[in-house]
This record gives structure tokens, C-alpha cells and sequence, in this order.
């Protein structure tokens, strides 16, 4: 999967069309991801020990991955993501400037 947690990605599809966030979660066999501060869904809590009073709580659901685009740290800007060997190793590389990711 091109995202890794703690990336910065901008929300290209769907709702939250526009926002921007940092990976918290990635689900890569469902190819889905966590956004901070996007999808955010009402999720009814029963009360437990660690929750007594229960209720309903604001919680960020998945988005599939193909809806956001990872920001570019040198031009903020979103781009796609190439890979490239460099010394043995393979990275990640923005395609617009074409710097490396990792």
C-alpha cells in the first residue's frame, strides 16, 4: 500500500471531499484507512467499566484508500506516489517533485 501511518493525506472522494488529515490507522488487507478528523460517524456505546454512563460517542470510521491522496511535504500539494531503488532500498517518491517520501 502507497500510505503509511502518519502520513498527511487530502481527501479526494466521497463527503469529506477536501479535508486534509494524518493517517492513524492503515487496514491493508480491506484497503481502507483511518483519517484523523474525517468520516467522523456517531458510534452508540453500552456502558461498560470503562465507559459507566455509556451514550453516544464521535468516532472516525475507514474510507477506502483510493479515496485520498498523499500530500507532497515539499510543495504541500497532493501527488501520486512512485517507487524508485535507491542504494538497495526501495522508497517511496513523490511523482510531482519527485523527491523521496520516507
Amino acid at each position: 500500500m502507497f500510505i503509511k501511518t502518519g502520513d498527511k493525506v487530502r481527501v479526494i472522494a466521497g463527503k469529506d471531499k477536501g479535508k486534509e488529515g494524518t493517517i492513524k490507522k492503515v487496514l491493508a488487507s480491506q484497503n481502507r484507512v483511518i483519517v484523523e478528523g474525517v468520516n467522523i460517524v456517531k458510534k452508540h456505546q453500552k456502558p461498560s467499566n470503562s465507559n459507566p454512563n455509556g451514550g453516544v460517542i464521535d468516532t472516525e470510521a475507514a474510507i477506502n484508500a483510493s479515496n485520498v491522496m498523499l500530500i507532497d511535504p515539499s510543495t504541500n500539494e497532493p501527488t501520486r506516489v512512485g517507487y524508485k531503488f535507491v542504494d538497495g532500498k526501495k522508497v517511496r517518491v513523490a511523482k510531482k517533485s519527485g523527491k523521496t517520501l520516507d
